[in-house]
Order: structure tokens, then sequence, then C-alpha cells
């Protein structure tokens, strides 16, 4: 997030979840899926306990200074909500969060696992006052699952899941990788799609229902092979510097650019106006004399009938010119910048990618043209502050930022003001 002296106007535009309701029960490993319903435009209400959620306070700051209301962490995963404070363990704020619940369609949480039942506030309790709620719960194994009870971060959750085995380097010296928050959003994006197919489901059969999500379970599903290699055939894949893991080691791909950037070769030709194109940029970059497998490309460009991937490292023609097409993408890219090589390949209809760092993604001329930098007021501070923007591009109902994050408690009055007197009473509802 970086600073800008521009002003926007940040209207509310009509989402796609225009009109519906979601009470989020604040914490970090949910805080991403409320975030995506809100900014499509459901009217997400953040319950926070008294004295804020500890995010809050998590870093980066605002200008590298630690402080209230300064969290680059709490502003990014809070945009579009609004805010409220209710202590469940108080009787009488109880009855609040009760009548809160009346009004929505979705609960969001991500409570211990016994929980909300301890407070009477569980799924079957909260469907006596709002039969049509969807009450989604995000737990680290499920909610029946008593490994729920242990402690978890998002690093225990991606190691207890397997995708880091996946990630890294084919130096196994080295330890595997994981992104920042991956464990959370991945279970956030469960969630989320949850919500929507539990909508779908409400709008035909005219009740809600509960959503027991799996952390664990969800990025699972996200192994790729790995998990399946091992529960078919009991093989392990290894880790692979910017490729697939793999029981067996596959070719290198990344090179070392003219610009000392790195690029990521991705999937060489495969078809032949694809090694056509190649060869003809190989040749107007002068590079051709230099790689003698050159003449493999030519026969690519000439091959008759589908080319056969299956038979790489079993047919020696296939094999030879799959490898040429792979040899001269790192040829060219070691002559040229990343960006340069990124661009050509762009223009030869091949899919490669340059190791970017996140700072160099999000100014990215690419993603400025697509309107992925989004200036959000601070109205509390004086400023506009640019912020990551819409993942998806939905034309007919358009994502958007409507405001920034909350400050705690910020919509109390707002919010139970609107709900007074919509409630069936408490005391016959339960």
């Amino acid at each position: 997030m970086t600073s800008s002296p521009e002003t926007h106007d940040d209207t509310k535009s009509v989402g796609a979840l225009d009109g519906v309701r979601v009470v989020e029960l604040a914490r970090a490993p949910i805080a991403w899926a409320g975030k995506l319903l809100a900014d499509m435009g459901a009217d997400v209400i953040l319950v926070e306990p008294p004295g804020g959620d500890p995010s809050r306070d998590y870093p980066p700051y605002l200008d590298d200074q630690p402080g209230e209301n300064r969290s680059l962490y709490w502003w990014h995963y809070h945009t579009s909500k609004r805010g409220i404070v209710v202590d469940l363990d108080d009787s009488g704020d109880r009855d609040r969060f009760f009548s809160l619940v009346a009004t929505a369609d979705v609960l969001l949480e991500a409570e211990p696992r016994t929980r909300l039942g301890a407070l009477g506030l569980d799924y079957d309790d909260l469907q006596a006052i709002r039969p049509e709620l969807i009450h989604v719960a995000v737990t680290p194994y499920g909610r029946h699952d008593p490994k729920s009870d242990l402690p978890f971060t998002d690093l225990t959750i991606m190691a207890a899941s397997g995708p880091p085995w996946s990630c890294g380097y084919d130096d196994h010296s080295l330890p595997p990788i994981r992104g920042p928050m991956q464990g959370y959003h991945t279970a956030s994006h469960f969630a989320v799609l949850s919500v929507l197919t539990a909508l779908l489901h409400r709008d035909i059969a005219g009740r809600g229902q509960f959503v027991d999500v799996s952390m664990t379970a969800a990025n699972n599903v996200t192994t790729e092979s790995a998990s399946y290699t091992w529960l078919v055939a009991q093989r392990t894949v290894q880790r692979q510097t910017g490729r697939h893991a793999s029981v067996s080691p596959s070719r290198e791909t990344q090179q070392l650019c003219a610009d000392g950037r790195y690029a990521n070769t991705g999937v060489p030709p495969r078809r032949p106006h694809e090694f056509a194109a190649l060869d003809k940029w190989l040749k107007e970059l002068g590079l051709d004399a230099e790689l003698p497998e050159a003449v493999f490309l030519a026969m690519g460009a000439n091959w008759e009938g589908p080319f056969d991937l299956a038979k790489i490292g079993r047919d020696d023609a296939v094999t030879a010119i799959f490898g040429a097409g792979r040899d001269a993408l790192k040829l060219i890219a070691s002559r040229v910048s990343a960006q340069a090589f990124f661009l050509g390949c762009q223009r030869t209809g091949l899919a490669v990618g340059v190791v970017n760092a996140p700072e160099e993604a999000f100014e990215d001329p690419h993603f400025k043209a697509r309107g992925f930098q989004v200036g959000v007021v601070h109205d509390d501070l004086r400023r506009t502050v640019v912020y990551p923007g819409a993942p998806y591009a939905l034309k007919a109902s358009p994502w958007a930022i409507s405001r920034r994050a909350p400050r705690l408690g910020e919509h109390d009055a707002e919010v139970f003001d609107e709900i007074e007197g919509r409630c069936s009473p408490l005391d016959d509802a339960r």
C-alpha cells in the first residue's frame, strides 16, 4: 500500500452480493473470506470482542510506525466491512447478537470448536430464530475432529496439509517454502465458494444450512499430484525450483536474464506454429548460430500430426524437438532483460513468467491497466491510500472497495439502530 495525493469517490457500486448480510466473528483465518464477500457487495458486519481483534495490531504499519489504526494488515483484510463490538460472554450482549443474526443471511466464524455451543449460539440455536441462516464454520480439521482444539497458525495448517512439501528448491538442504497466509487464504476461498453455493441452494430450497470447512482438507486438495502419488503409488514427490514437484527430477526451467533477474521459461512450444515463431525470434536475435539444436525447431515447425508429450524420453525425435524449445527459450532469456523476454514470449504466444517481487508485480503495467491499483479514502487520516484491487473482473456486478477498514466499534450505533424492532421477541424465538 502506498500513499497517493489523489482523492477518489468511494461510493459503493451495486455488487454481485448486494442485499446479502454477513455476520463475521473476527478471526484471522476468515478475514480474507469476509473481505471477498464485502468487496463483492455484501453488507459484512465484523463482530469484535471488547478490546478488538488481535490482528488490529499486526505489522506492517503505516509509515513503519506502530500505533492505533496503523496496521496495514488490518486495513487490507477488512475493507468494505462495518465494525461493531459484542461481548459474547455477556448475556446482554448475546441477546444483541441474536438480534443481529435474526437479520443476517450468513454467519461466518472460525471460533474454537465447542465455544459457540457452550454459549448457546451454535447453528441449532440460531436456526430457531433464523431458519434461512447459512452458518459457515472454519476450523483446523473440521468441527467434529478433536485435533481442531490444538493450537494452530497459518504455517502449521500448511505443514499439516502438505503444500510446502512440494514447494521449494532443487537443493533439498534448503527448507520448504510457503506463501504468507496461503493456508488461511485457501480456507477462506472454500468458505466463500460454500457461501455462494449455499445461497443458490437457499434460493431453490428456501432454507439455510450448516457448512463445515476444514482448513487442512481445503489446503490438502491443492497439492496437485503429491497426495495422490502417495495414496495410489506410495511414492513421494520432491521439490523442484520453479516447476512442479515430481517423483523423478525434470529439466530446470528458471534462467538468469541479462539484467540479473530471473524468468521461468514456462511451457515450451508444443505445436508447429509455436516452434516456427520461436525459431523466427531466435534468428531475429542472431542467436541461432549459438544453438546447434535449433535445427530441431524447424523440425517441430513442420511436424505433422499431434506432438505427443508422453513420448518425451522414449522417442528420440520428440525428445530432441521438445528439448530444443526449452534450450532456445533459456538462451534467449540469458541475452535479454527479464521483461523483454516476457513480452517477447507473449508476442510469440508462449506462456512464461518473470520472477517479480511483490512491489514489482504491483507496479506492472498490465496490472495497472487492469485497474488493480485502487485508491481508498482514509477520511480519518485525510489521505488516500493505494490498495490491491479486484482479483477478478465482473462486468455486470462490479467489484469495489466501498470503505476503509472500520475502527473499533465504529458502527455500533448505526448497526443496532438499523435492527432495532426488526426481530421477533428473543424469548419467544428461543
